[in-house]
């Protein structure tokens, strides 16, 4: 409101409230922007005609005419007795009645004390009362209608002298093509000076208008199958803001005001159409906004628990958690629509997939890809972060496909040397080189014939040795280093990698012809900070933590999830696990407080959970995205550093390096020519932490 607005809010008097509006007429027009309470005093000075300090007796309109107006209400009376009859229990007893207008400000439904009739029905607060604004003046029902929004009319912000001792709050109630037809207002004769004692108020008459403007929305669409969604799991199913009424075909035929906020964003839609055929003629299909099948839609309520799943807006990429409400009639299965449960294709179930994701929209469809190929011979190619479970991801597919009784066998490219890499992964025969094995070695291809070969981090593999493999993959042999002969080999070839393999082409870094032989299909794992079922996982690991530790009573205080929710996981799955393990290891009890958790460093969000009491210098992120460069292998957030082990000579002789170099573990890393990855798998191997002995003694 402008500053010299709020004087009038103070005026006790008919004459001072008048000069209030005398000298707010002699100055300019106000802009389009401007506080609505302004723009509608220069509504009734400009357009109605209104006078200042005129006091107009309320409008009651005649007993038919009433009539009329709520018998073209009826089906909103009747959804919205319910709510009027809750609000007005909630604000009876404080000096407040409640009305409930149509659309043109004519009041159908009014609840107050009855020993205060004659003064309500003088002040226009009673059923039949016009408080349409060319009439009435600036108010809370008839400003309402005009500006379409929530608002406070408090004391002299009302036109009318009459007026200037109410205070009333309004909300607007639309129907499901946008359309104005109801407003919820609550009133009293009395109130302190202060405008902000209505902020509740103003909060309380916005909420029911919503519960009303919903049941009448699916009171309207009832014979509709509703899509309702929220960007909380816990109260999409209860109270979900956003509600979608769908045609057979999946295609939004209605929306009510939060839907119609959401779908603002698509150029094709219609926020504000009058005409409800329009609005659904230019609606997308609900499997365009969520980037979803329709069958996956359809199966909500039989694949989840709680009958709700996540899914990714294709609008903004957010994520949101919908429900179905189902009508309560018998869908035809002779008509073409997809509607009712003996429609939906039936899911699959895989349990060591399924286990790998909860309802994530981006993490559902990677596993259901990875579905569809586990039972065939086509090389898969796993693109993701460092962390996001590439390797776990090729486990599950091989443990759920034909070739799950033969050898599941791992190279990680960027952990093994490059002049060790052809050997492990080629074999070599007797006498290939000093060193090895007199009589020879198999390879890794060989290894893994009649099962599958896991190329991990296949980007960091020589130009070389790519050459040498698309050789294995198109001719299905390998010739062991120093063999003349081949050796015919049969092995389903899944590699996964971090880095942007088509950007790695470009530069020559990467062979195209190796690209598409191994990307037979890709499979995209989202990184953990973008995932919607990170509880899900969080407990899902736990559980496995348990049944690996026998430790059946471990549980996660509240407090603790909240926090590991927050948290913006730069290492991904990977450092989930650690924080759990370390939790674990670190708790005294069967409960996991906050004290138990590492120092937990990200690139967003807080670098340290609550608390969380562990020091440590700051850093940068890491390949693992828990340890940066310069960062001690002591702060590592693993259970097994936190015990001093028995080393041995290659142990000990690592453990020397470390101290020389200071614990820089990147200077060791390339000290020893290694990764660093590798090089904390090493330290994990050992047990080693800072103050680890050398020797037993």
């Amino acid at each position: 409101m402008p500053e010299y607005l709020t004087h009038s809010t103070a005026a006790a008097s008919a004459r001072a409230h008048t000069r209030v509006i005398t000298e707010f007429a002699r100055r300019p027009p106000l802009p389009a922007a401007a506080d609505l309470i302004g723009r509608s005093w220069w509504r009734c000075l400009q357009q109605y005609g209104l006078q200042p300090g005129r006091k107009q007796p309320a409008r009651i309109v005649t007993r038919s005419t009433l009539k009329e107006h709520q018998d073209a209400a009826d089906e909103l009376l009747a959804v919205a007795r319910a709510g009027v009859n809750q609000l007005y229990a909630s604000i009876n007893g404080l000096g407040y009645v409640l009305l409930l207008t149509d659309h043109a400000g004519v009041t159908v439904q009014f609840h107050g004390e009855r020993d205060l009739d004659d003064k309500l029905r003088q002040a226009g607060l009673y059923l039949g009362a016009d408080w349409d604004e060319s009439y009435a003046g600036t108010c809370a029902v008839g400003t309402c209608i005009q500006e379409q929004t929530a608002l406070t009319c408090h004391r002299g912000d009302h036109f009318d002298g009459a007026h200037i001792s109410l205070t009333c709050t309004a909300a607007p109630i639309f129907g499901p093509s946008g359309e104005l037809i109801a407003v919820l207002d609550i009133s009293a004769l009395n109130s302190p000076a202060a405008r902000d004692s209505q902020m509740f108020a103003l909060h309380l008459t916005q909420l029911y208008a919503r519960m009303i403007e919903d049941a009448y929305f699916l009171r309207r669409y009832r014979r509709h199958l509703v899509f309702r969604c929220d960007d909380s799991r816990e109260f999409v199913a209860l109270n979900g803001r956003v509600l979608l009424a769908l045609d057979d075909t999946g295609t939004i035929v209605a929306a009510n005001t939060a839907g119609r906020l959401l779908l603002a964003d698509n150029p094709v839609w219609v926020p504000t159409a009058r005409d409800e055929t329009a609005a659904v003629q230019a609606a997308p299909s609900l499997p365009e906004l969520l980037d979803s099948r329709w069958d996956d839609i359809l199966a909500i309520n039989q694949i989840s628990a709680d009958g709700v799943q996540a899914f990714r807006l294709s609008l903004n990429d957010q994520t949101v958690f919908g429900t179905l409400i189902e009508p309560k009639r018998q869908h035809d299965p002779s008509t073409h629509g997809r509607l009712g449960k003996e429609s939906a294709r039936p899911l699959e179930r895989v349990p060591p997939l399924d286990r790998l994701a909860g309802d994530d929209a981006a993490m559902r469809k990677t596993i259901e890809q990875a579905k569809r190929f586990r039972q065939r011979d086509v090389n898969l190619l796993i693109l993701g972060e460092t962390g996001t479970g590439k390797d776990m991801l090729a486990t599950a597919i091989h443990a759920s496909g034909h070739r799950r009784q033969k050898p599941f066998v791992a190279l990680n490219c960027a952990a093994i040397p490059e002049s060790l890499i052809e050997s492990e992964l080629f074999g070599y025969s007797a006498g290939a080189f000093t060193g090895g094995r007199s009589r020879g070695a198999k390879g890794l291809v060989q290894q893994a014939d009649g099962g599958t070969l896991f190329l991990d981090e296949i980007g960091d593999m020589p130009l070389p040795l790519q050459t040498r493999l698309l050789r294995v993959l198109a001719e299905g042999e390998v010739t062991p280093l120093g063999a003349d002969k081949p050796v015919f080999v049969d092995c389903r070839v899944i590699a996964a990698t971090h880095h942007n393999i088509q950007a790695m082409i470009e530069r020559n870094e990467f062979r195209a012809d190796l690209y598409y032989r191994l990307n037979g299909a890709t499979l995209t794992l989202p990184p953990l900070r973008q995932r919607a079922d990170r509880e899900f996982l969080i407990r899902s690991l736990l559980a496995e933590l348990k049944q690996k530790l026998k430790r059946p009573e471990l549980r996660l205080r509240a407090d603790v999830i909240s926090a590991l929710l927050a948290h913006s996981w730069p290492g991904n799955v990977r450092e989930l696990v650690n924080v759990l393990a370390y939790a674990e290891a670190n708790s005294s009890g069967d409960v996991i407080t906050l004290a138990d958790l590492p120092e937990l460093r990200g690139t967003g969000q807080g670098d340290k959970l609550p608390g969380s009491e562990v020091g440590g210098s700051e850093t940068g992120g890491s390949e693992t995205g828990v340890v940066a460069a310069g960062e001690t292998a002591a702060n590592l957030p693993q259970p097994e550093l936190t015990h001093t082990a028995v080393l041995t000579e290659e142990g000990q002789a690592l453990v020397m390096l470390l101290d020389q170099h200071a614990w820089n573990l990147s200077e060791v890393a390339r000290v020893m020519r290694v990764s660093r990855p590798t090089l904390y798998r090493r330290i994990r191997k050992f047990r080693i932490r800072r103050q680890t002995c050398v020797s037993p003694g």
